[in-house]
């Protein structure tokens, strides 16, 4: 009987993927047999990933990328369908947050910032790879969102600005790609115990709020949003597009 969560043959691109929700989610597409091409900003964090990946036996591919920056991310699409052949899922993870405060005091440069890394880098990613997984005949596109494009929040709404219009960009694409055999999907997780969340979880009496607030009562864990990556990604989530999947502990139920 074929396995719905088998990757096996399949090409993955993962952004932001050196530590954290994206290295995890890199880990566990790579666990259930995909290829996986993983980046970050910074080269010896890719090359750190990429040993210890060869060293578990995953097939891998690791480069620096600001993306950001349109010839990086288009560089890196090149090098994964070049040495693959193609590509069939992309996690658009890599994301930014530069400002805490409220809404109105925030830069021109840091509101740039944000659309720019969290929302735009996302659409060009799509443009570069959609097509190829048309022809290829389907493919999952997951975008990694946030609760905080679903409530509001008093420190990092800009961030949330941009996971809302992630959001909404996911739905767009999925009525648009849907007709081509090409899902495109959302994971929203809450807060989750990485380094990009530091300042949220690192402060004692906002990590006991939080806490106190969720009904698993607990934070999350990285590896709470990899298997969600690759149900997405696999042949269990076929009949699913255009949706967000929530992973917050039950903290929007409430």
């Amino acid at each position: 009987m074929h396995n719905l969560f088998d990757l096996k043959g399949k090409v993955a691109l993962v952004t932001g993927a050196t530590r954290g929700i994206g290295k995890s989610i890199a880990e566990e597409l790579a666990r259930a047999g995909a290829s996986v091409a993983i980046c970050s900003r910074k080269a010896e964090a890719c090359e750190q990933v990429r040993t210890e990946f060869e060293q578990n036996g995953f097939h891998v591919l690791a480069r620096p990328c600001n993306v950001s920056r349109k010839e990086e991310l288009q560089s890196l699409v090149d090098a994964t369908a070049k040495k693959w052949g193609g590509i069939d899922i992309v996690v658009a993870n890599a994301a930014t947050n530069p400002y805490y405060g409220p809404l109105t005091g925030i830069t021109d440069d840091a509101f740039d910032k944000i659309i720019a890394n969290n929302v735009k880098s996302v659409l060009w990613l799509a443009a570069m790879t959609l097509p190829g997984m048309a022809t290829r005949g389907g493919g999952s596109f997951i975008v990694v969102g946030s609760i905080g494009g679903i409530l509001a929040n008093t420190v990092i709404g800009a961030y949330g600005i941009s996971k809302a219009a992630d959001h909404h960009l996911v739905r767009n694409l999925a009525a648009e790609w849907g007709p081509k055999g090409v899902r495109v999907n959302a994971i929203a997780p809450g807060l989750i115990k990485t380094e990009f969340a530091r300042a949220l979880w690192e402060d004692e009496k906002r990590r006991a709020e939080r806490i106190g607030a969720t009904p698993l009562r607990r934070l999350g864990e990285p590896r709470d949003i990899g298997g969600i990556a690759v149900f997405l990604a696999s042949p269990a989530a076929a009949f699913i597009t255009g949706q967000c999947i929530v992973a917050d502990g039950g903290v929007t139920i409430l």
